[in-house]
């Protein structure tokens, strides 16, 4: 090739061709130089590879961890609104009460959606399932006596039967004025 000419490739003038057609020896053909094997290459490669894994799988594992914890924000929120709505029939503390019983019904039945990123062959998700079910399982006990102290529940006889008498307090507090 002359200097200052362009090669033609496809019909253009100053494109350039990157396949090899030349017969000089490849840079496989020269030897490693001392102290380097392609194979200790390939071990560190994959060990790096080996470590990213390990520490994505420990970032999963601690991430379902977090998720499984997470009831327990709910539980003392819906705790205190449960307080704050008091012991009487009215629309707030029903309203308050149904939403405590539907929060942990729709966590329970969506558990596999919650845990679907976290799945991983060297992450273990039983514990953190289990947690997560349990504490949903207080959070529905925590609306089911909501319900008993609001009275809806339906816990004597005299709910179920209309002819029983309903059953007798066995306890009474009134306030701190004398009756005369």
């Amino acid at each position: 090739m002359e200097k200052g000419k362009g090669i033609m490739v496809g019909g253009r003038r100053w494109a350039v061709e990157f396949t090899d057609n030349s017969t000089a020896p490849s840079t496989r053909d020269f030897p490693d130089p001392p102290g380097f094997t392609r194979a200790s290459q390939d071990q560190e490669d994959s060990s790096v590879a080996r470590q990213k894994k390990d520490a994505e799988a420990n970032w999963k594992a601690q991430k379902a961890w977090e998720v499984a914890q997470g009831p327990v924000k709910n539980l003392l929120m819906m705790g205190f609104m449960m307080w704050m709505s008091g012991s009487t029939v009215h629309l707030f503390s029903i309203g308050i009460t149904f939403s405590a019983l539907w929060q942990p019904i729709s966590a329970l039945r969506d558990v596999g959606k919650v845990f679907e990123p976290y799945k991983d062959s060297k992450v273990e998700l039983l514990g953190p399932k289990l947690v997560f079910l349990a504490l949903n399982m207080v959070g529905l006990a925590l609306g089911i006596w909501k319900l008993n102290t609001l009275g809806l529940l339906p816990t004597h006889a005299s709910d179920w039967v209309s002819s029983l008498p309903p059953a007798q307090e066995v306890e009474f507090s009134g306030g701190g004025l004398p009756l005369y």
